[in-house]
């Protein structure tokens, strides 16, 4: 018995029919097509376990999906093509007939014809093929924008080489790591060229479009912390020869921070829609980075933003130029810390019964809760102490002019309170997992351009706007999920 599938849609002929239960065949169009498709059907009916059978059937809907392809572009490019003028001599254009193009997708390579246009005359740049403008692709691309969009999503997360060997147990399709590097460098220097675009572009009054917000996250309190960390660089650029360099990429963390109750009932904080910027540069490219990104999170309309970093002079001056006026500023508490243990030991056995440690422990406690003031007037009493040894008193001073330079930042008592973090660990982490995750792997020494490049897709995918490098249409592939 024979049963015959359909698709309703108008316009749309399936091409498989169910000859029997056990066995699927394309309609013969071709001969080609037939005999592939009886290899395919008799490897299905040879596969014994159900990892075989499903490996399988996906090799045949590959095949399947290869030749829908090329049908729809057979079909589509039977349309009549109207031709324009030449450009250099404005003669009417003419039809050159049909020119076959082949391209490799993640179906595999496919093969179509479409009419071409050129010039009579012959002018050099005439020719015109309306067809690929309309399918979106450009004269000599040889492979499709979702293969490249996939490839490049690979290398941003696994190293070149284990991105290409992924990518062929993924999709089938086998390309070199040289390949998925040059996708990285094209469109790396893509959103390279974009971000600087908008940055010339910002401007007093007239801020960049802001992300759209949902009323519960708008109203959460808005964070910006900073951080750096240290990248290996090739000394010479063009060549792997010599030392690495090690040089500071600023990352800055901008998130919503909520809170979740967990089954105990109780209360944590949550980060919530990360956006991260990260620099190879100066704290001033760091600066209209964040400036731009802060726009963008409707920074002027939160009603309570914080900024949180550690004691380095380029964030906080950064911090005092561009987000004091509406943001509260949080020292890292642990960087704090750092400082008073210093003290500590600088200061060492001076006072009989009285260790390092336990100075240490005494002088945290009070700046934990909210008594940095008192922190500050007791070293300044011991350096006014004859009995304070001089080679405490240079370290002494460097942490008292610290804490006195931070006094207004130093309150933990009243942030906890209202539910701010007070350690600059979210940003730590950022740092890790965006920059050193990626670009200190063993043995890794990274072209400046080539860091640049790979550094902004992977700014692109955290922050969401990694698809819209490739095309205006989804290009994500939508699975079931187990949990469904």
């Amino acid at each position: 018995m024979e049963e015959t599938t359909k698709k309703d849609k108008p316009g749309w002929a399936c091409p498989l029919t169910t000859k029997t239960t056990s066995m699927l065949t394309l309609n013969p169009s071709h001969p080609s097509q037939e005999l592939a498709w009886q290899r395919w059907d008799e490897k299905l009916q040879t596969s014994t376990t159900l990892a075989s059978l499903v490996i399988t059937a996906w090799q045949i809907g590959r095949y399947v999906a290869q030749v829908l392809v090329e049908q729809q572009l057979h079909q589509r490019a039977q349309q009549a093509e109207t031709w324009g003028a030449c450009t250099q001599c404005g003669h009417p254009l003419q039809s050159k007939g049909w020119v076959g193009r082949r391209m490799l997708t993640l179906v595999g390579w496919v093969e179509w014809k479409r009419r071409v246009g050129r010039c009579p005359h012959h002018c050099p740049g005439s020719q015109q093929v309306p067809f690929d403008q309309e399918l979106g692709i450009e004269p000599y691309q040889q492979t499709s924008m979702e293969l490249m969009r996939l490839g490049c999503l690979l290398a941003v997360l696994l190293p070149f080489e284990l991105a290409a060997e992924l990518l062929a147990q993924l999709s089938g399709v086998h390309l070199s790591d040289a390949t998925l590097w040059q996708w990285v460098q094209t469109f790396g220097k893509r959103a390279t060229q974009h971000l600087e675009s908008e940055l010339q572009s910002l401007a007093p009054g007239h801020p960049p479009q802001a992300e759209p917000l949902d009323a519960t996250l708008a109203a959460l309190p808005l964070v910006i912390a900073a951080d750096g960390v240290t990248v290996p660089l090739r000394p010479t650029p063009g060549s792997a020869k010599g030392s690495i360099v090690w040089r500071e990429v600023k990352v800055g963390l901008l998130t919503r921070l909520g809170t979740t109750t967990n089954r105990a009932g109780k209360t944590r904080t949550e980060l919530r829609q990360h956006r991260l910027v990260a620099v190879l540069g100066t704290i001033d490219a760091l600066q209209v980075r964040l400036q731009l990104e802060a726009a963008r999170q409707s920074i002027e309309s939160t009603s309570q933003v914080v900024w949180l970093s550690d004691g380095a002079q380029g964030f906080w001056r950064l911090y005092e130029q561009s987000f004091a006026p509406v943001a509260v500023g949080i020292l890292d508490f642990y960087h704090a810390s750092a400082h008073l243990w210093r003290a500590a030991q600088a200061y060492g056995n001076t006072v009989p019964h009285r260790t390092p440690q336990a100075w240490f422990e005494r002088l945290r406690h009070q700046l934990r809760h909210g008594y940095g003031h008192r922190i500050i007037k007791e070293l300044n009493c011991l350096l006014r102490y004859r009995s304070t040894p001089v080679s405490a008193k240079a370290t002494l001073q460097q942490v008292h002019d610290y804490l006195s330079t931070h006094q207004e930042h130093l309150c933990y008592r009243k942030f906890k309170k209202q539910g701010w973090p007070i350690g600059s660990g979210m940003v730590e982490s950022a740092c890790k997992w965006l920059i050193a995750q990626r670009f200190k792997g063993v043995g890794m020494r990274w072209s400046e351009d080539g860091f640049n490049h790979l550094l902004h897709l992977r700014l692109a995918w955290v922050n969401q706007r990694f698809d819209a490098l490739f095309s205006q249409e989804s290009l994500t592939l939508f699975s079931d999920s187990p949990n469904h």
